[in-house]
């Protein structure tokens, strides 16, 4: 296995542990403890480590180390604030500009989500579900509204990781399905209102009332 592929097999095996609440907010991660785990070495560990913390999965602080990021309810509320008042133009703006290829284009994506929904893979819908939004930026051409959603969405990737049920991401699937419709139709009020419940309705779905998960990395990741 050479280490691009170690690596990923690490990021993954820490996620799907983050995701599934085997690994609590706020757990240190020790190097040597993950180095002894996996089987490799602390190179590779600094690397997924590095990897996690782009993702804003983990937290690392100079001088102490690694931690499971903490998820803050209030941030997410902060976040899809903002992103109502962004993405409301955005739609409107693609009720009035988008073309065939980009309304096809967007069509594949959400096709990507069900899929990524029905085979249970967390992080892939999580990750496609937030790309819904950013794609529909870049297909507009405007690469800074691209890159401000995608900060945006990263910003609570952690909340919506670990508390979005299967049931609230299939139906954000389904609603990036009628927002797409609505767009096709030209219906510009429509499609501005179904963006607007879109983003209440997930950040409602993220319920923060679950079972404190373990904080011991090696039944963490058995």
């Amino acid at each position: 296995m050479d280490s691009s592929t170690a690596t990923k097999t690490i990021v993954d095996a820490m996620t799907k542990a983050i995701v599934e609440h085997r690994l609590h907010p706020g757990t240190k991660l020790a190097e040597q403890k993950l180095a002894d785990h996996f089987g490799v070495s602390r190179t590779l560990i600094r690397q997924a480590l590095f990897q996690l913390a782009q993702k804003r999965l983990i937290r690392m602080e100079p001088a102490r180390g690694a931690f499971v990021a903490t998820p803050s309810s209030d941030e997410a509320r902060q976040v899809f604030s903002v992103r109502r008042m962004i993405e409301v133009e955005m739609t409107r703006h693609m009720v009035r500009h988008a073309t065939p290829a980009q309304i096809k284009a967007l069509k594949e994506h959400v096709a990507q989500e069900k899929a990524a929904v029905t085979r249970g893979d967390v992080a892939g819908r999580t990750d496609l579900l937030g790309d819904f939004h950013v794609r529909m930026a870049e297909l507009m051409g405007n690469q800074v509204l691209a890159q401000m959603l995608s900060e945006l969405i990263s910003r609570c990737a952690l909340i919506t990781l670990m508390y979005q049920t299967t049931h609230a991401a299939e139906h954000s699937a389904d609603e990036h399905a009628d927002i797409i419709k609505a767009i096709v139709a030209k219906d510009e009020k429509l499609a501005v209102k179904l963006m607007d419940e879109h983003l209440r309705h997930v950040e409602e779905s993220l319920t923060l009332d679950r079972k404190v998960p373990s904080n011991d990395i090696a039944m963490a990741l058995a």
